[in-house]
């Protein structure tokens, strides 16, 4: 990969790969270095990349895999963070309902919210996160159901709570 390439894909995407860990890992410090790491593997790869499409579906991918690989280690399952964030501090909302919605994004099952993220904030197709997260189409269509049903409970229940 050349240079300037290279150069052109970390301003490109570097802030939706952050915005993806981000949404794995919930840790400002772990998604910088997940997306550090995904570059390091960009630059070493020997990927011949057909078009702008196939490299940003390929960092998605990698930076996927990699915030899976950290959030499974036993490290991080066993670690206590002193880091006391707001995860709606990634995005800057104009209302104050897209920050309670982004919260309560939060507040699913990774599985919910890996899919709820690429199909809403990326603005990913069914077919396309499909393809990035290495998925059956209805399976996607199932967790983005269920997704749903869960962020209505979720909300519904913080409705009732003020």
């Amino acid at each position: 990969m050349e240079p300037s390439d290279y150069l052109k894909a970390v301003d490109s995407y570097g802030n939706t790969m952050y915005r993806i860990a981000r949404s794995y890992c919930r840790c400002h410090a772990d998604a910088e270095d997940i997306v550090q790491s995904v570059f390091e593997k960009l630059l070493m790869a020997k990927v011949e990349f057909r078009d702008e499409q196939h490299l940003k579906k390929w960092l998605i991918r990698v930076t996927v895999n990699e915030a899976k690989n950290l959030c499974a280690s036993f490290w991080k399952r066993n670690m206590v963070s002193w880091e006391n964030t707001q995860t709606s501090q990634a995005y800057d909302f104009s209302y104050p309902e897209q920050s309670d919605l982004y919260d309560a994004v939060q507040k699913l099952p990774i599985k919910y919210r890996s899919v709820v993220h690429l199909y809403y904030y990326e603005d990913y197709s069914i077919k396309e996160i499909a393809d990035i997260l290495k998925l059956r189409e209805t399976t996607v269509q199932t967790q983005m159901m269920r997704a749903r049903k869960k962020l209505k409970e979720i909300l519904k229940e913080d409705w009732q709570d003020e």
